[in-house]
């Protein structure tokens, strides 16, 4: 499945010819009964503004004890439900921000209180073991039954962990571990090696490279923040290692138009990526790379740009890690974003986690070390959100919400793409796959106006690189919620136009 782009008012009206717009399957209300919670018809908007004033009192009181200086929703999620997120004012809003695409079923859906309340989960709250030295005696049927079960191809094992950038983390730890067998050489280790790591010197602790894309993000903890390319806000004063980023495509839509120059783009920038593999100081042991660059403004390149990509490392003896914390379980329309780029070889490593709610990375049986304890940490994952995952799976097959992410996808492209064309100025670049979508503003100023005006009327979006504005709602998402969406969104659209365009 190629990511759909921005097309012309023609495509457009004939997108929107295609997608029906009367009430179906995908029209439902979501509910808890058993929590007396069903979604509203619409957003609910309480306070003048949002953050109203208990979120803003609330703020004040965090902050005695945290930053909360970031902080929009103060959310209630005993009262949180479907897509719907309830705050300390009493708005309910429509969510399509996701927590950050983390969460997969909506808040409070019937099926993860269902596992909540099993004696399997009493028991794994009770009782975490540290599980790379003592596991339950269920783990190895758990990853074979959760976590295999929807492993990416040519994936045959897995390495949990507790958050996307521990995924990421401690992906990298298991390419440099893997570098010597990697080119042929016995991985045994000399006295000197020995001495010198414990003084964080080569050749004991050699300078390897991990090679990302810039406008890329890998996360936040030392060693990621060296391949995250995205705002210097998220740097700046963090010592980092001298590793290389590589140009990634900006193209240019829609794709139809500019196809040849899009061409040529992706073509420098693969040239680039060899070139700083042949030539950085470092040897680079792996690249890393997104589906799509999300933090960096949803960027996005063609399936043939990945297979030659694949190739370069392939040639040049360099892993692969694909990043899918943010693309992955189902978001984009398939299970994993990557499958889409059809490569004739699967990548080394897979990292995952926010709508998988567990953490970690599915990896190929060389990227095991050649000792224990040396990717090792207390927990090793987590049995409770393990359970989650389990429910999530399942939720996803047993509801086939891959298909109904599909469609509803489709439905919300068949009303942004016309609304780009008649509110041009604003709307830019229309582009996604699944519910995985996104456009551009024309500048960050009205990218955040844009964003405050859509929060006072009830509806929750999240900005991404300069001027860029996605969607990662829930995959229970449906057409409802996108007729909730449609008039609010053009309401603020017009608002924008009085202001700047009147």
């Amino acid at each position: 499945m190629n990511f759909i782009a921005s097309k012309s008012l023609v495509s457009a009206s004939k997108a929107l010819a295609t997608v029906p717009r009367v009430h179906g399957l995908l029209y439902s209300s979501l509910s808890n009964p058993a929590l007396n919670l069903s979604e509203p018809l619409d957003p609910i908007i309480v306070s003048e503004s949002i953050p109203g004033p208990k979120t803003l009192a609330f703020k004040e009181q965090l902050m005695k004890y945290q930053d909360s200086r970031a902080v929009v929703v103060a959310g209630d999620y005993s009262k949180s439900i479907g897509c719907y997120l309830a705050d300390a004012d009493g708005n309910m809003l429509l969510d399509l921000h996701g927590q950050i695409s983390s969460i997969a079923l909506g808040y409070n859906h019937p099926k993860l209180h269902e596992i909540n309340n099993s004696k399997e989960m009493q028991i794994a709250l009770a009782n975490r073991p540290c599980l790379g030295l003592m596991p339950d005696i269920n783990w190895a049927d758990k990853l074979n039954d959760i976590y295999m079960k929807v492993a990416p191809a040519g994936m045959t094992n897995i390495f949990n962990t507790v958050c996307g950038s521990s995924a990421n983390e401690l992906a990298f730890k298991a390419a440099f571990m893997a570098y010597k067998n990697m080119r042929g050489i016995k991985d045994v280790f000399t006295e000197e090696e020995l001495s010198t790591t414990m003084m964080n010197e080569a050749p004991g602790s050699p300078h390897l490279s991990i090679l990302s894309f810039k406008n890329g993000f890998h996360g936040r903890t030392i060693s990621t923040l060296s391949t995250t390319r995205t705002k210097a806000t998220h740097k700046v004063g963090i010592p980092a290692f001298p590793w290389p980023a590589a140009e990634f495509p900006k193209l240019k839509y829609p794709l139809e138009k500019f196809e040849a120059e899009n061409k040529e783009m992706e073509k420098k920038c693969l040239e680039d990526v060899e070139h700083l593999i042949s030539t950085w100081k470092w040897p680079v042991a792996a690249v890393i790379i997104e589906p799509v660059l999300s933090e960096g403004g949803d960027l996005r390149a063609s399936k043939e740009f990945y297979q030659k990509l694949r190739e370069i490392t392939k040639n040049h003896g360099v892993l692969l890690i694909v990043d899918e914390v943010q693309t992955g379980v189902c978001a984009t329309g398939t299970f994993w974003a990557h499958t889409q780029w059809d490569l004739q070889t699967p990548p080394d490593m897979v990292t995952f986690s926010k709508k998988m709610q567990a953490a970690g990375f599915y990896h190929t049986e060389a990227m095991i070390p050649n000792q224990p304890y040396r990717n090792f940490n207390t927990w090793m994952g987590d049995p409770v959100r393990t359970l989650h995952a389990k429910a999530i799976i399942e939720e996803i097959e047993n509801s086939n919400l891959q298909k109904q992410v599909n469609e509803t996808g489709a439905y919300l492209m068949s009303h942004l793409l016309p609304l780009s064309v008649r509110y041009g100025r604003v709307v830019k670049n229309v582009r996604g796959s699944g519910t995985f979508i996104s456009f551009d503003c024309p500048t960050p100023e009205i990218q955040q106006l844009l964003l405050g005006l859509l929060r006072n009327e009830g509806v929750l979006l999240n900005g991404c690189g300069q001027q860029s504005i996605r969607f990662r709602p829930a995959l229970v998402l449906n057409k409802k919620h996108v007729n909730s969406f449609i008039p609010r969104f053009e309401s603020v659209l017009n608002k924008i136009y009085k202001q700047f365009w009147p």
